[in-house]
């Protein structure tokens, strides 16, 4: 179905209307036109795996002219959290709007997922994970009916919604997500007038280009970098760094290049550009961590309206950014979504004090962490005290200095803030003061002068935990047993197509489902990338067209697809 297609399909004129068809039409066209032009564009410029690690946050070791300029113009946000500090989890929270440990979307990783539309393949009998020898299959989750992607609600309301390309949200992305999903998805795409919200990940700061970009050109010098209190200062570590400091300035060029297509379109008067990292740096202690080292983010949003630099203090969690993104839309945040909106006509007018953090299954270790932070301090409940800090996560083996820092440890050759991470177990709880330790490694949990925040922290958490329902507890087998009875991957039913006074209405039996409509004017295969449409109203169709729908739910197999000729 063609853009002007679809255009018709929302502003056909009522039968019962005095004005001529025509008439109508033309204001009807003019109406929409007019009405997506108040529309704000959206840009995301997302990137992976690093810490606020940018001049704008004080730290001047990689040049960044491109985001020193966008820093001149937007809000800076010193207190920003991932939920998770580590992809996936962290993406089922930007993309839903809720904490991963309440829609099962905690444990890292479950499914090839990644990229564009996602395999959608699950055998079940081969790249699994061996959990305390439980046999973990791979497998989309299944959030609970009520989650959707809020990408679907700018869509129901006008926008043209791209991906630019990684997904890996634990789920396959549905089809009613995005108009375009993968690596030519772009807003120029979208129809005349169209406003859109449009998503590019840069994946060259990713903690795997540590070591893949090893022959590349370092760009900043390993003498200057300047390093953590819990790295030894050696010439691995060093170079390491430096990799990230220089992977970093190649993202800067990246991010210019995307805001000047922005320019050059004439757009970024009317767009609103939002930056960030999906977690914390990649080198150790930092992805992964339930620390302010792991979950804290650079982030920064360009309001085209209001192009000053200014601070902003106010803790913000990844769970906030679809509720925002509507509240700029101009459209109803849904009361599923766990977020609350820092920006735009529903912002919220109380602050957080807490923001929440947890760690559960990394790869093929498992554990259970909770943490709160506040603006004072760092509270962490370990579940299993018994299990050692440090996870010997394979992929992380990559990295030459967490072998050299691995061997320094057996050797004895680590002071004790370098240790630290190596700690064979861990207290039930932790506590560290942010003002006189922000690297987290003074754990004051037994200090009997932080009795009142440690009780006060201690129920912030039980009450959030309660509130969002953590489901942390529940095995993984069990969980996916619940989400899979018996291994069997459920599936949407088919929808179901009616016709009455001239209009096609959709409707699909399945708890939760979404429908995923096209009109052609000729039989065709539809696949994933046949330019679904969101179903939200009665569609008109006429002579000659045929209607394909489909049903489709988070963590489902989409259900077949069902047509109708007019």
């Amino acid at each position: 179905m063609n853009n002007m297609d679809n255009l018709r399909n929302k502003v056909t004129p009522s039968r019962t209307s005095k004005m001529s068809s025509s008439s109508l039409l033309i204001f009807a066209l003019f109406l929409s036109f007019q009405l997506n032009a108040q529309q704000p564009n959206i840009l995301w410029l997302s990137c992976e795996d690093i810490s606020p690690m940018l001049s704008m946050y004080g730290d001047k070791t990689a040049e960044t002219p491109n985001l020193d300029k966008l820093a001149s113009e937007s809000l800076i946000f010193n207190e920003a959290y991932t939920t998770v500090g580590v992809c996936a989890p962290s993406r089922s929270s930007i993309i839903t709007g809720q904490y991963p440990v309440s829609i099962g979307t905690h444990q890292m990783r479950t499914g090839r997922d990644v990229y564009g539309w996602g395999s959608r393949k699950y055998d079940g009998k081969s790249n699994h994970y061996d959990i305390n020898r439980d046999y973990i299959p791979r497998h989309s989750v299944v959030t609970p009916p009520e989650t959707k992607c809020f990408t679907e609600y700018l869509r129901a309301n006008g926008y043209f919604c791209t991906n630019n390309a990684k997904t890996d949200c634990q789920f396959a992305i549905p089809v009613t997500a995005y108009d375009e999903n993968g690596r030519q998805a772009h807003w120029k795409n979208r129809k005349e007038n169209q406003p859109f919200f449009a998503v590019f990940n840069h994946d060259v700061t990713h903690e795997s280009k540590t070591w893949m970009h090893k022959d590349y050109e370092m760009t900043v010098d390993p003498n200057a970098v300047p390093l953590p209190d819990y790295f030894p200062d050696t010439k691995t570590v060093r170079t390491d760094v430096a990799r990230v400091y220089s992977n970093i300035e190649l993202l800067d060029k990246q991010i210019g290049e995307k805001i000047g297509e922005l320019e050059e379109a004439g757009l970024l008067d009317n767009t609103i550009i939002f930056f960030f990292s999906d977690h914390g740096g990649p080198l150790p202690r930092g992805k992964r961590a339930h620390y302010v080292s792991g979950l804290k983010v650079p982030f920064m949003v360009r309001l085209p309206k209001d192009l000053k630099q200014k601070y902003i203090n106010d803790p913000i969690s990844f769970v906030d950014l679809g509720p925002t993104v509507l509240s700029l839309a101009g459209i109803p945040i849904p009361n599923q979504m766990q977020g609350q909106a820092f920006l735009g006509n529903q912002k919220t007018e109380s602050t957080r004090e807490y923001i929440f953090g947890s760690g559960d299954r990394f790869d093929e270790y498992a554990d259970r962490i909770r943490s709160v932070i506040s603006k004072e301090f760092v509270y962490v409940k370990n579940y299993h005290p018994e299990l050692p800090a440090y996870k010997d996560v394979a992929y992380r083996r990559n990295i030459n200095m967490t072998n050299e820092m691995l061997e320094m440890n057996e050797k004895g050759d680590l002071n004790g803030a370098q240790s630290y991470w190596f700690r064979k177990t861990k207290t039930k709880e932790e506590l560290y003061v942010r003002a006189d330790d922000s690297y987290s490694l003074n754990n004051v949990i037994d200090d009997k002068k932080y009795k009142k925040p440690i009780k006060k922290m201690r129920k912030a958490l039980k009450r959030w935990q309660k509130e969002i329902g953590d489901i942390g507890h529940i095995p993984e087998k069990e969980h996916l047993e619940k989400m899979w009875p018996n291994g069997i991957q459920p599936k949407t039913v088919k929808p179901m197509i009616s016709e009455s006074n001239g209009k096609a209405t959709l409707t699909c039996s399945t708890k939760g489902s979404s429908i995923a409509y096209l009109i052609s004017e000729e039989e065709i295969e539809p696949n994933l990338d046949s330019g679904w449409m969101v179903y939200s109203k009665p569609l008109d169709l006429k002579k000659g067209e045929i209607l394909y729908v489909m049903g489709t739910r988070l963590g489902f197999k989409d259900s077949e697809v069902v047509s109708l000729k007019k």
